[in-house]
């Protein structure tokens, strides 16, 4: 099998996981949860985190959300350098059948700037709270699952951008001193 008969099986397989999540949408309680969860995933419920955070927590708390504001800025460059780069349309721009549940916030699919975000703000939140793992995983996992089933990302743009921000994590939790995950 050559190159290209394997990028568009892919391709295909990827629309087809698109579409699946996709028809959640049309249940009305299933859609108003992954919008509402997408629209906190804009980034409402990192910035109420990290102002609890240094609420309840004071210096070791505003430390953190310094932390979290850093690894966010750098994540905001870098899902915006690769989207420009690839230009993937975005599932419902590309397959009529998928339905854009919720207004995109820019034209390009690749990667998901949510899930990007969501999993480097867990990571390191978990580092520094890792009580708070009850809490950032669900809400994570719930992030990506929004995305494509909003019709807004493809599923490679989600494990893409979950690999993205798990590195980019990875590599600020090195750069702390005294910031460990495990």
């Amino acid at each position: 099998m050559n190159r290209h008969t394997l990028q568009k099986r892919f391709a295909a397989g990827d629309s087809g996981w698109c579409l699946r999540a996709n028809r959640w949408g049309e249940r009305g309680r299933s859609r108003s949860y992954f919008a509402a969860v997408s629209r906190l995933g804009d980034g409402v419920f990192w910035y109420t985190l990290m102002g609890v955070l240094i609420v309840l927590d004071g210096l070791d708390g505003l430390a953190a959300s310094a932390h979290l504001a850093a690894t966010g800025v750098i994540a905001l460059t870098l899902y915006k350098l690769l989207k420009r780069w690839t230009r993937r349309p975005r599932p419902f721009a590309s397959d009529r059948r998928i339905h854009a549940w919720v207004a995109p916030l820019d034209e390009f699919s690749f990667p998901s700037g949510h899930t990007l975000h969501a999993v480097a703000f867990s990571i390191v939140g978990m580092a520094h709270y890792p009580m708070l793992a009850w809490v950032l995983v669900p809400f994570t996992a719930s992030v990506a699952a929004s995305r494509v089933v909003l019709g807004l990302h493809y599923p490679s743009d989600v494990l893409a951008a979950t690999v993205i921000g798990s590195g980019l994590a990875g590599v600020s939790l090195w750069m702390v001193p005294g910031v460990t995950l495990f």
